[in-house]
């Protein structure tokens, strides 16, 4: 209970009065956001107008379930091949009220659910593409309540909860204060290297906040950004003949091989989590040949920017050394050269625990009778947080399993209470007019 007299009578009172009041006051006013997030996050569920939004998503799964089999297996999207899919996600999104939806430059679907002109701009997204080359099988095998499918979980169904998001919204008549950007993006996997989220944040203004969508539950909430760089090393020389050159070049494949050796012997820090490894090598003309070629991939991860910087400038030197070994094993003006070529640049970042975007999901997820826990990986979300905008990722719904594999599953099996979850979170951020203010600040 808040005292009842003012800092202006206090002060007559005394040192040892005004030290008591301060405590008091202290005591008796919780974090007021803290307070906002709970109360928010109540008065969404408890409104009429909501509950039939979030009702919706259940009574809507069976329709999403067969746009989801059509998604999977009659619009893959390989890497670098989004369009096709891009372009039905585009035709799902005018279907449904969008009517200014686009597909950029880049393949991404943008699509703008204006609010009222007076809130935050939040970012909602899934990406097009899986990891799976052109002409993968992906037919959708069932077994025991499960679809097998290459991309069905990741992240097919997290376009298909977009789409749902947007249907429900829109059929209820739902206002949101803030607006919110809709985007189909390419390019999060593999060498895609994010390259549609990049293009999002440096083409689309104003964006405060960022939700994402990928495989999984309402438990875990991604809040850091595992970075990475990636490179090709390319080792180049003379070549020679093995018997008739030997002494007077030095060899390409010696040299990527001594400098793998030092390589392997870089210790990254264990906090944050810090990785490398050479994924790959190749390189020689024959078995008779000294190599003028030889390359190797690498790739190194860090949950920390500072310690990605430090581990891979180690590793830079240790290229630098086994190069230099091998050029001076020989007598002779011939060298061996490197150069390294990046390939795969993904900033890293994190958004804070204590964020209100983050203490909105937990709060959202605990109201689902979820426990929530954090986690950190590579996703379309290391954009937004690299550049401090607040920013997470999100279950679409559904147990899942062998992501990546040609034996990726999904069990749909209450897959909608993990989307509902995310969308109360959602619609806290942005607010809802007549209900709840938004959560989320606008810049």
């Amino acid at each position: 209970m808040t005292p009842k007299f003012s800092f202006a009578q206090a002060k007559h009172l005394g040192q040892t009065s005004l030290a008591l009041l301060t405590t008091l006051l202290a005591i008796s006013v919780p974090p007021v956001y803290a307070q906002d997030i709970d109360g928010t996050v109540k008065t969404l569920l408890a409104s009429p107008r909501i509950k039939q939004v979030l009702a919706d998503l259940e009574t809507d799964d069976a329709r999403a379930l067969k746009e989801l089999k059509r998604f999977t297996t009659e619009l893959p999207a390989p890497p670098f091949k989004e369009r096709v899919r891009a372009e039905a996600f585009l035709a799902r999104m005018q279907e449904l009220g969008a009517k200014d939806a686009y597909i950029d430059a880049d393949n991404n679907v943008i699509a703008v659910r204006k609010g009222t002109g007076h809130g935050p701009r939040l970012l909602i997204s899934a990406h097009l593409d899986t990891v799976f080359p052109e002409g993968t099988d992906v037919t959708i095998k069932e077994k025991d309540g499960k679809l097998y499918a290459p991309g069905i979980s990741d992240d097919t169904r997290g376009l298909i909860v977009l789409i749902q998001w947007l249907k429900a919204l829109n059929e209820r008549g739902i206002q949101t204060t803030g607006d919110l950007v809709i985007a189909a993006n390419v390019g999060e996997e593999g060498l895609g290297d994010l390259r549609g989220m990049k293009a999002i944040f440096k083409n689309v203004a104003g964006i405060d906040g960022m939700v994402g969508l990928e495989p999984g539950l309402a438990d875990r909430i991604t809040i850091g950004g595992t970075g990475s760089h990636r490179y090709d090393v390319i080792f180049t020389g003379p070549g020679g003949h093995s018997f008739g050159a030997f002494g007077q070049v030095p060899s390409a494949i010696h040299a990527m091989g001594r400098a793998i050796s030092k390589v392997g012997d870089v210790r990254p820090p264990k906090d944050p989590k810090t990785t490398f490894t050479v994924g790959t090598v190749e390189g020689g003309t024959s078995v008779n040949s000294i190599a003028g070629h030889a390359s190797f991939a690498l790739d190194i991860r860090s949950n920390g920017a500072d310690s990605l910087a430090k581990t891979e400038k180690l590793i830079m030197d240790a290229i630098a050394a086994g190069v230099a070994e091998e050029n001076q094993r020989w007598e002779t003006d011939k060298k061996i050269t490197v150069e390294m070529k990046l390939i795969g640049d993904r900033p890293a970042g994190s958004t804070p625990e204590d964020s209100v975007m983050v203490k909105t999901a937990v709060t959202s997820s605990q109201a689902f009778n979820k426990k929530p826990y954090f986690n950190s990986s590579s996703t379309d979300a290391n954009v937004p947080m690299s550049l401090k905008v607040p920013a997470i990722i999100l279950g679409s719904g559904g147990k899942n399993g062998g992501t990546h594999s040609l034996t990726e599953w999904l069990d749909p099996s209450q897959e909608w209470v993990d989307a509902q979850a995310a969308l109360v979170t959602v619609l806290s951020l942005v607010g809802v007019e007549g209900v709840v203010q938004p959560l989320l600040s606008k810049k």
